[in-house]
């Protein structure tokens, strides 16, 4: 399985993916991309920025939501990059045109996968370390399991000098964690999971913050193997994902 799981698509101040080009350019290499929109409401304008975005890498990308079939491009794909937005709309759309299924068994034969944001998400057993608001329901929590924990994308710190009232991120996800037990890597802004078989490396420019149930949050640095991660077994709550 080759998974390439990001953050976010772009830098403060910097083009998109440029804190990430040459990672990228290497895993996608002379393949074609097959971009999934759906986490955003307007398909062809999210599809023709990432196009734009990733063409001085000399990376072709056609948008899943113009094939005839998304299920059968799916299948036929030799890269599949699910891009960030709404987490709940993507996997709910994801749901209603049985991509779900067709991209778990697609990167299980061979396909690579990359994930931004809420594609990251997608990447995870469960929606339920996403950060979005549910502006829809999707039929239920199940993501693409491609990964045997979560992932938090955007994971931000504490700021010791707000005055906002509400959970902090930290304390959101201990409080996932008395419900679940499932490992969460919370991925700041500039960093990404690489997943390369039974390899799995934390990579970029910032460390990540590692919450497990019973067991301080702890940080690890980029170039941290995380490969032991692959083989844990998740454990959701009665109610399922």
């Amino acid at each position: 399985m080759e998974l390439l799981l990001l953050s976010n698509s772009r830098a403060p101040g910097s083009p998109p993916f440029a804190h990430v080009q040459d990672e990228l350019a290497d895993f996608v290499g002379e393949r074609r991309v097959l971009f999934v929109p759906y986490a955003l409401a307007e398909h062809d304008e999210y599809t023709a920025s990432v196009a734009t975005a990733l063409r001085p890498y000399g990376i072709q990308v056609t948008g899943v939501h113009t094939t005839a079939s998304p299920a059968d491009a799916v299948r036929a794909a030799e890269v599949v990059f699910v891009g960030g937005g709404n987490s709940f709309r993507l996997l709910k759309t994801l749901q209603a045109l049985d991509l779900v299924a067709a991209i778990r068994a697609a990167v299980g034969a061979g396909t690579r996968y990359i994930g931004s944001s809420a594609g990251t998400n997608m990447a995870c057993p469960s929606l339920r370390t996403t950060n979005d608001m549910p502006i829809v329901q999707p039929a239920s929590f199940e993501a693409l399991d491609l990964v045997p924990f979560q992932i938090n994308p955007h994971y931000v710190d504490p700021d010791p000098v707000s005055t906002h009232m509400g959970e902090t991120r930290e304390e959101r996800l201990l409080q996932f964690l008395e419900e679940n037990d499932v490992a969460v890597l919370g991925l700041r802004e500039g960093s990404y999971l690489r997943v390369a078989g039974d390899r799995a490396t934390l990579g970029g420019v910032r460390p990540a913050r590692v919450f497990e149930r019973g067991a301080e949050p702890r940080e690890v640095m980029p170039g941290t193997d995380l490969s032991d991660w692959l083989t844990r077994r998740p454990a959701f709550d009665a109610v399922g994902r």
